[in-house]
């Protein structure tokens, strides 16, 4: 489902008035006409912002008549101490049969590979910017320095190169990798720039989950476009300050893709991928499958479930029983409006065995981290390009936050909603992985007791976070609806 909004329009005058328009200069006095015609522009602006969230433009069906493309796995390089080198840069992509769309990726035209790390090891990884453009290499959910982190801060010109290297201290995940440049994060993203991160550790070995890559253990990247008549990516055009939404959906980069499955368990990696849509991820016939991971890590058992929303940058990985499921009838993996998202065929071939063990991880709250003060307050406020945290926007030259390296604290998120209701906002910090509390003082659904780095908070919802950084740095914390990110609604902490 999509993001909510109640729309009143009282709340646009006492924007205007408590000085919320960009629209004027701070100490610029306005007249009566003046103002009526701001209130009636920013009515405008607003509403269509926000109409497009309150009734959310349904998906086109997925006609499944092309194969689901899986990202490749990038292969080590042979150069000493690198083990992997990753190129931002432009092409021309054939999404629609025989028209070439210019896109943005990652060592190809359209997004990325996927690199496959291991706890324990170190790794040197290579970035260039092949872009006529300033980008970043931000590696979402990977516990790496702030120098490292590729934020808005370490900024890559056209042409330049960088080197990172980090010892990989963290459990089995899913993680992802994209652009962070301050107010260019939406657009690069939309445009293709996006890749996989997976990382292995002796645990994930030993379990016997459905491994094999490309054959029963598949990253899903869901993300949806708006195409012109020319079947191109015009951001500018489509582009909402609430949140740019699609029509089209694209997996993976394919359009109207289907899965080909053999009868066996299958490993799902799903990745909200978009800049602004929540998928809530559930199959057509109602059966049900296992959620096995968050975020950042195993849960410590399976958590059966008939349906799983995700919103903006936040990962799930699912087990699916195909040779359970009845497909006498046309199967697929759908939206919560029914829209089909993935059509899948499941041929009358066995496959191989794996199994899901009742125990996965040894995830815990301890009573300590339980009983710890909140230490940081964040409240998430706003819309469109007026959007805040803690009443602020991001200023890169101001720290909003300390925290002692290694000392775990309690953050408490809060989204204030506004006269209009407020909207869902995607919350993700950068540079850790952190374990939910209790959201409006309860405890977090099973299928959220795990590793987190982004976490979906409704309108007038207070979530309490632990959260500890293993390094030292300057790390953003934001919504993950990249259009209020680049308008602002971010912050930083300085881990010392």
């Amino acid at each position: 489902m999509g993001i909510k909004i109640k729309i009143a329009a009282t709340a646009i005058s006492i924007l205007v008035i408590s000085g919320c328009s960009n629209k004027s200069q701070p100490n610029e006095e306005m007249d009566h006409s003046t103002m009526n015609q701001e209130m009636e522009e920013m009515n405008h602006d607003m509403m269509e912002g926000h109409m497009s969230h309150d009734d959310v433009v349904s998906l086109n069906d997925s006609t499944g008549e092309n194969e689901l493309k899986i990202p490749v796995a990038l292969e080590r390089s042979n150069e000493e101490g690198v083990l992997y080198t990753v190129r931002a840069q432009k092409g021309k992509t054939e999404i629609f049969d025989g028209i070439e769309t210019n896109t943005y990726g990652y060592n190809k035209s359209f997004l990325g590979p996927m690199l496959r790390l291991k706890k324990g090891e170190t790794v040197k990884i290579r970035t260039i910017n092949e872009l006529n453009e300033n980008t970043t290499f931000h590696w979402h959910g990977l516990e790496v320095s702030g120098e490292e982190d590729g934020g808005p801060h370490n900024i890559l010109k056209p042409g330049e190169e960088n080197v990172i290297e980090f010892k990989v201290t963290q459990e089995a995940a899913t993680l992802w990798f994209h652009p962070h440049p301050e107010g260019k994060t939406a657009e690069q993203v939309y445009n293709g720039l996006a890749g996989l991160i997976y990382i292995e550790d002796e645990n994930s070995k030993s379990l016997g989950l459905p491994n094999d890559y490309r054959k029963n253990d598949f990253p899903l990247i869901f993300q949806d476009k708006t195409f012109d008549d020319k079947k191109q990516l015009n951001y500018s055009a489509t582009m909402n300050d609430d949140g740019t939404i699609g029509d089209t959906l694209l997996i993976n980069g394919t359009l109207n893709p289907k899965l080909t499955v053999n009868k066996e368990k299958v490993r799902l990696r799903l990745l909200n991928g978009s800049n602004a849509r929540d998928y809530t991820f559930k199959f057509n016939t109602g059966d049900s499958f296992l959620q096995i991971a968050t975020d950042g890590g195993f849960l410590n058992e399976p958590v059966t479930l008939k349906e799983v929303t995700l919103t903006p940058s936040e990962r799930a990985e699912i087990i699916v029983d195909f040779s359970q499921i009845n497909t006498a009838n046309d199967l697929a993996l759908i939206n919560e409006d029914g829209s089909v998202l993935l059509p899948f065929e499941v041929i009358d071939q066995s496959g191989v065995t794996s199994r899901v063990p009742k125990k996965l991880n040894d995830f815990s709250l301890t009573d300590k981290e339980m009983d710890l003060p909140v230490t940081k307050k964040v409240e998430l406020f706003g819309m469109m390009d007026m959007v805040t945290i803690n009443g602020k926007k991001f200023n890169p030259k101001r720290i909003d936050f300390t925290q002692k390296q290694g000392v775990t604290e309690v953050w408490e998120i809060y989204n204030r909603p506004d006269m209009m209701g407020g909207m869902i906002h995607p919350f993700h910090i950068h540079g850790t992985q952190f374990k939910i509390l209790s959201r409006d003082g309860k405890e977090p659904p099973k299928n959220e007791r795990g590793w987190k780095d982004s976490i979906s908070i409704k309108p007038d919802e207070k979530v309490k976070i632990a959260i500890q950084f293993k390094h030292k740095g300057v790390y953003m914390f934001h919504c993950h609806i990249l259009e209020h990110e680049d308008n602002g609604m971010m912050g930083q902490v300085k881990v010392e």
